[in-house]
Formats: C-alpha cells, structure tokens, sequence
C-alpha cells in the first residue's frame, strides 16, 4: 500500500488551515478573525470544544449540533412549500398497472430480429398518422450579429444556428407577436427565451417562463433590460408541472 503525499507547502493567508486530503490541497474557506479554521472545520481547533455534526438534511456539510434546530429552519437542503402549479406525478402517464410491461429493456440490447418485430410494430402503430414532415432550416436577423461573430466556436454555432432556425420558424407561423407567453421547457441558461426577446425588440405585453429543474448558473435571463417583458423561471420537473394553473393566475 502506497503511502499518503505528504501535505505541501502552507495554507494562503487569511484562509483555513485544514488540509484536505481528498483534494491534495488547503481549505480555501475563510476563517473568522482569531481562528485558524474555518466554521466547517472548526473542530480541529483545540480550544473549540463545540461539536460538529453533519445536517441531516444533508450530510455534505456539518452544523454545531448546539446550533442544530436553528439551521434546520434557514438550511438551503430544507424542504420548501410546493407551489400552486406543482401537482405531483401530474404529467407522469397512466398509472394502471395493466399498462406497465412487466419488464423493460435498452433497444440496444435487441436482437436483429427482435428490433425487426419492433419496427413493424411500431409503423403498424403509426398507420393513418400525418408523419409527412418537412425540415425546414430557416433563419432569423435576430442572430445574424451572433452566428457572424468569429468568437463563437463551433458548439456555440451550432446552437445559434438552431436558435436562429427556431426563431424563423416561428416567425413564419406568426407566433412573434404582442400579448403572447412563452414557456421554454428544459430552459437552461434561457438562450432561446433571450433571442426571442431580442427578436420582439419593440413589442408589447410579452411575458418569458423558462422552466427547469436543475439549478441553472450564468442565467441569461435575468440580464435583460426590456421593461415589455417580464421573465419568470420556475425550478420544477416538467413531471409535476400542472401548466394550467400557472397560466390562471397570469
């Protein structure tokens, strides 16, 4: 069994003193003043007979267990009442056991032969439906400036250039227009919501719900300084949004 490194060099100063030996490195944290440590690793202290625990709202971090009931009522991990449009499972499917397969299995895991019945099966299934689909790239002059731009590498083309098509789309359908709300599902950072404002400019009574159930870092749509439109994004899985009660109250 190989010995552990040997901890290098010092901690900057004005931070933690507590080597993390997971990260080969110091705690970056900073200390309160006449500490070496940090909240987090204060227990390394020996004049510190206060007792760390881990939350057990969420054991990633610990909390003085005198202080425990305190942060359980401001911890970020605490559970939060639901909002009037969550409706649990609402947009989860038929839940009739008769209509669950007993068992479940990747495509990738078929036989030829297997993936042959499927396919029959499924245009079977597909008989009499409308599927003459067109692909239609368009573009919109909303993003010309952007997919010019030499800056934007080829990952970020690709996104403007769908963006873009998006947009013309739209625009051919007459769907940019005043008095409309836009929800952008699995919004992200809310690029696409962004180039449709851009493209509005001018228009009126425009409202933005980007929804999405992770939290997001570097959102775009909290930068916008168009007082036509207003933004909202709503942090819920698409499977509990009930749509129409959001709308009834807009």
């Amino acid at each position: 069994m190989a010995a552990p490194e040997p901890r290098r060099g010092s901690p900057l100063p004005g931070r933690c003193a507590y080597f993390v030996e997971r990260k080969k490195r110091f705690c970056k944290m900073i200390p309160a003043p006449g500490r070496r440590f940090c909240g987090e690793h204060g227990q390394q202290e020996q004049e510190n007979d206060r007792k760390r625990i881990p939350c057990p709202l969420d054991p990633k971090h610990t909390v003085y267990e005198d202080q425990l009931q305190k942060h359980l009522k401001k911890c970020n991990s605490r559970e939060k009442p639901k909002p009037v449009y969550f409706v649990q499972d609402i947009n989860a499917g038929l839940k009739d056991v008769a209509e669950i397969p007993e068992k479940t299995v990747p495509i990738s895991s078929l036989s030829k032969e297997e993936l042959k019945n499927l396919i029959i099966k499924v245009k079977k299934a597909s008989n009499g439906l409308e599927l003459d689909l067109k692909e239609q790239i368009l573009s919109h002059q909303a993003l010309q400036e952007a997919l010019n731009d030499p800056k934007n590498g080829e990952s970020a083309f690709k996104h403007l250039k769908q963006q873009a098509s998006i947009l013309g789309n739209m625009e051919k359908l007459h769907l940019l227009g005043p008095g409309r709300c836009f929800v952008e599902f699995g919004a992200g950072r809310g690029k696409l919501s962004h180039w449709v404002d851009v493209a509005l400019q001018n228009v009126e009574n425009v409202q933005f719900l980007l929804v999405e159930r992770a939290t997001t870092r570097f959102k775009v749509d909290g930068k916008h300084k168009r007082r036509d439109s207003v933004f909202e994004r709503l942090q819920v899985d698409i499977q509990h949004l009930c749509l129409s009660k959001l709308l009834l109250g807009l």
